[in-house]
Parts: C-alpha cells; structure tokens; sequence
C-alpha cells in the first residue's frame, strides 16, 4: 500500500510587530524558521497591512529584498489582502480596488466626521496618495505624512474626481474608542472596515476603507483555493486587529506577547517580536 502524501500547510505571519521587531529588522532566528519551513514544503506567506512598495522599502533597508539574503517567503499578501503576489517574482496574482464612486462616499463621510485621510491609488502605485487634514491635533497623521512625504499630495477642495483606489485610510488619534469604531463599521458597512493600531505611535487609531471582498482571512482563503489546502493546514500569527478575521479563520492562530490584550485573552500567545515569537507558533504548531 502507498503511503497517504502529507497534506500541504500553510504558514502565514504578519509583518510589522510580528515578523519585524521593533528595531526594523528581523531575528536571525526568525529568518531560519522560515527557511527551515520551506525546506519542509510549507508554504510561507507574509499579510501585511503594508502597500507593495511600503513593503519592499522596509525589506530594502534590511537587505531583504535580494541576493543571499532574500527573504525566505513564497507570496506576499498586501494592503491588508487588497493584493496578493508570488515573491521573489512579484507577480501580482490577485487585486481588487475601491471604485470611484465608491471612493467619492467614503470621502465624504470622512469629510463630514472631520477625519483626517488618506487616499492610495490602485495596485501597484499604492505607496502614492492624497491627503485631506481639517486642522485638529493628530501627531500620527503628519508623522505618516513625514514618512511618505515624497509620495503624498494634498487633496484640495470638495469635489476631487476620484479615480479607483486601494483604499482610504482615516487616521483618529489617541486611545481607540471601540464603540464609535464599530459605529464607523456599521456606517460603512458596504465596505471592508478594518481597524488597526497605528504602527507608528502605537495607540492612535487606524480605519482602513476596502472594497467589501478586502481582508487579510479573504486572501489567504483564495490563496489556498488556488494551491489546494485545506483551512485547517493554516497557521497564523499577528499582533493587532487587522489580524483577528485571519486569526479566527485559520486552523491555528497564535498572537505575540506585544498584542492588545483583548486578543491575548482569544488565542494562543507566543513570545513577542523581539524575542522571535514567530518561530515558537511554528514549533507549537509542529510545523518545525
């Protein structure tokens, strides 16, 4: 009798505050695991809320993106699964864009909330945007601004003509108030809302706008489709809300020590960024 084959698994870490520590590198340790899951035909994948070209800049910096030390990942799920590539190639096998219409309604209820936004353009121009600020204090938004300063134009006037985008971004500073968040959502429910921590100052409050079929869960669902694994093969990592659908969907989610704690009282909790985290969610998950 033959033996019955290994069934494919997949293993998808988060980037920022998971896979990345907080000095912008990644852990030799960490770098190994994923190169020791490839070896053992574990798909590997990175979702990230980062654009394409956000992603490839932080990579760049660590002299990640090429030669030896190429990261070790098989697709590279982006702008929180509004695109999905093949890496190293980066081939984009999937997107999906906010039309202009729709790119007009969402505007104009950030307009009247009098929420400071950004508006990226569609795969794979992402990391370019308008911007709109109404004049209140919001460090997180102009730090942003700062970083991505040679990518941002302000956005004059109210009756902009739109093209499609990959999303629109609002940026609310201070602690999140989950109540008025999920009111953002059920506003805006003909859309995918996600909500993140800001990554910069670490408690302003992200809301990411999407077209509706937008989520990292969503992604990761078609990427298995297409490779033929089964959802309970998948194991996950994170550290904020942007992850939870991911988490929740996949076989196994594990959240690192740095996460809210909300999120540390729903899944497993593994060490955090800073001390490779990701690599002991794949030892728990016996992936390695």
């Amino acid at each position: 009798m033959k033996p019955v084959p290994k069934a494919k698994q997949l293993f998808v870490t988060d980037f920022d505050g998971t896979l990345l520590k907080d000095d912008k590198t990644i852990s030799h340790e960490d770098f190994t695991t994923l190169e020791k899951l490839r070896q053992k035909k574990v798909v590997t994948a990175i979702a990230t809320g980062r654009s394409l070209g956000s992603l490839m800049k932080a990579l760049m910096a660590i002299g990640m993106d090429s030669g030896d030390r190429l990261l070790p990942v098989d697709y590279v799920i982006f702008s929180t699964g509004a695109g999905i590539m093949q890496f190293p190639s980066c081939k984009v096998i999937w997107q999906r864009s906010v039309p202009p219409l729709d790119v007009k309604k969402i505007t104009r209820y950030f307009d009247h909330q009098k929420f400071d936004y950004m508006v990226h353009q569609s795969i794979p121009d992402t990391i370019r945007f308008l911007y709109k600020f109404h004049g209140s204090h919001n460090p997180d938004f102009h730090a942003r601004l700062a970083l991505y300063r040679e990518y941002a134009f302000p956005l004059a006037g109210t009756d902009f003509d739109f093209g499609a985008a990959t999303e629109v971004l609002a940026i609310i500073p201070g602690q999140a108030d989950m109540a008025a968040i999920e009111l953002i959502k059920k506003d805006l429910s003909a859309f995918s809302v996600i909500h993140a921590t800001s990554p910069l100052d670490h408690q302003s409050a992200w809301i990411e706008v999407f077209h509706r079929d937008v989520s990292k869960a969503k992604a990761v669902s078609r990427l298995v489709l297409k490779l033929g694994i089964s959802r309970e093969n998948v194991v996950s990592v994170g550290n904020d809300y942007n992850d939870q659908d991911l988490l929740a969907w996949s076989g196994i989610g594990f959240v690192v020590e740095n996460a809210p704690g909300i999120l540390k009282q729903q899944y497993k909790t593994v060490p955090s960024n800073n001390q490779s985290g990701m690599t002991r969610a794949a030892r728990e998950s016996g992936l390695v």
